[in-house]
């Protein structure tokens, strides 16, 4: 885990909570956004195949024109590279007078080797920062774990105190004939974090959490409904986001030419209740497509 701000977290912190507490609701804007492999890699270039080669400054510029008109307060990242990368990302939007954030956090995956990470970036402190070890599931012949990983950030809004799980759950790419588009595997990833997240924070405790991030599936698959309910017991609620034009895709397929949405915020229902109406949107900005496969979804909260 890094972790890293622009003045001392301490004094960060105690700043914030002298001129946060005047009594007044504070609104706070959280988006989820997977940048689409910031990293280095091989992949085609204007036409031509490229080894080794870093996310085009094209794609970059598009990916701060999306987050500088979102605006959010927090954001989720998927799909950031090593965390030299995120500081590149966030050095550029500092220096371009783009959204500016005080702190932030990259967390290596679980899988041994996996290029892709969990990241975060915000304008406002965190209290804590965890990184959950014990995520393992059976899979087939032997253990695994979600190979990304599972970031939960806590964070304290006015009198509130309230965490965020920032997630990417297995995609549909996969060599395992015995589990096509590894549907298996997701809905173990997701079982494993759901345990994690239903034994910190029971239902009947009535907590305040959001999870976020690309669960790689629909709405009705069996790894979303692993995080609404368990029996008879409400988890999270999903909180409903469309596009200006009222569209619900977050995801484009350029090779199957498909849409689809793999992109949602799951609010537990205490949390839910901040939800300020008609404030969860996808961002649909012109060109966006050019920068990531993913567009960004986000939703405004009252404390």
């Amino acid at each position: 885990m890094v972790v890293g701000n622009h003045s001392a977290i301490v004094f960060g912190l105690i700043f914030y909570l002298i001129f946060s507490s005047n009594g007044e609701a504070e609104k706070i804007r959280v988006a989820s956004y997977n940048v689409e492999n910031y990293l280095v890699m091989d992949r085609i270039v204007s036409g031509r195949w490229q080894e080794d080669y870093p996310k085009p400054l094209k794609e970059r510029r598009i990916i701060r024109s999306v987050i500088n008109q979102t605006n959010p307060d927090i954001l989720a990242i998927q799909e950031m590279g090593e965390a030299v990368y995120l500081q590149e990302l966030w050095g550029d939007l500092n220096r371009t007078k783009g959204t500016e954030f005080k702190y932030s956090a990259w967390m290596t995956g679980q899988q041994e080797g996996e290029k892709r990470h969990l990241a975060l970036l915000s304008k406002i402190p965190f209290t804590k920062i965890d990184e959950p070890k014990d995520l393992s599931f059976k899979y087939f012949e032997g253990e695994r774990s979600p190979s990304r990983g599972l970031m939960e950030i806590e964070f304290k809004t006015g009198d509130t105190n309230w965490s965020l799980f920032n997630l990417h759950l297995k995609s549909k790419w996969t060599e395992r004939p015995d589990d096509p588009e590894a549907a298996i595997r997701r809905e173990k990833e997701a079982r494993a974090i759901r345990d994690y997240i239903r034994t910190k924070f029971p239902p009947y405790t009535d907590p305040h959490y959001l999870v976020l991030g690309d669960f790689n599936d629909h709405k009705n698959s069996a790894p979303l409904r692993r995080f609404l309910q368990v029996n008879n017991s409400t988890l999270t609620q999903m909180i409903q986001c469309s596009d200006q034009k009222g569209h619900f895709w977050t995801h484009y397929w350029d090779k199957q030419d498909s849409y689809a949405r793999f992109d949602y915020l799951l609010a537990s229902p205490k949390l839910f209740k901040k939800l300020v109406p008609d404030s969860a949107k996808i961002g649909g900005f012109h060109l966006c497509l050019l920068g990531s496969d993913h567009r960004i979804v986000f939703a405004d909260f009252e404390f």
